[in-house]
């Protein structure tokens, strides 16, 4: 796969709710801006320790464009921006305070396998 001008995804691959967020990303990035790797796949693990993140830190989704990475609530709004439909509407919001965004993501991240499970494995995407 050439990734050459693409922006890359990394997400919790055993998490319901990122996987989710993956379906809807996909079928919402209607120029195919965008790549997936699950923070626990080898290539998700080789990508954090390019950018020196924590391996073992799945609470967060990470953007990498190019040799900028972006985590919790600053990369969502990111990637909502390019996107089709009304979540595109959201970036406005990265005008709140990261501390109170980041809050919020914090609580989400912190609870999302009680709120909408966990996969056995890790989702791959092809």
């Amino acid at each position: 796969m050439n990734l050459e001008n693409k922006k890359i995804i990394l997400f919790d691959g055993v998490c319901n709710f990122c996987s989710r967020a993956v379906d809807f990303i996909i079928e919402h990035d209607k120029s195919n801006l965008y790549h997936f790797e699950a923070l626990q796949s080898e290539v998700g693990q080789q990508y954090l320790q390019k950018f020196n993140l924590p391996l073992n830190d799945m609470n967060t989704l990470i953007l990498i464009n190019e040799n900028e990475f972006y985590t919790l609530s600053t990369a969502a709004l990111m990637i909502a921006k390019d996107l089709s439909g009304f979540v595109k509407f959201l970036y406005p919001c990265i005008y709140i305070p990261k501390f109170i965004r980041d809050t919020l993501y914090r609580f989400i991240a912190k609870n999302r396998y009680a709120l909408f499970g966990k996969r056995d494995s890790c989702r791959i995407i092809n």
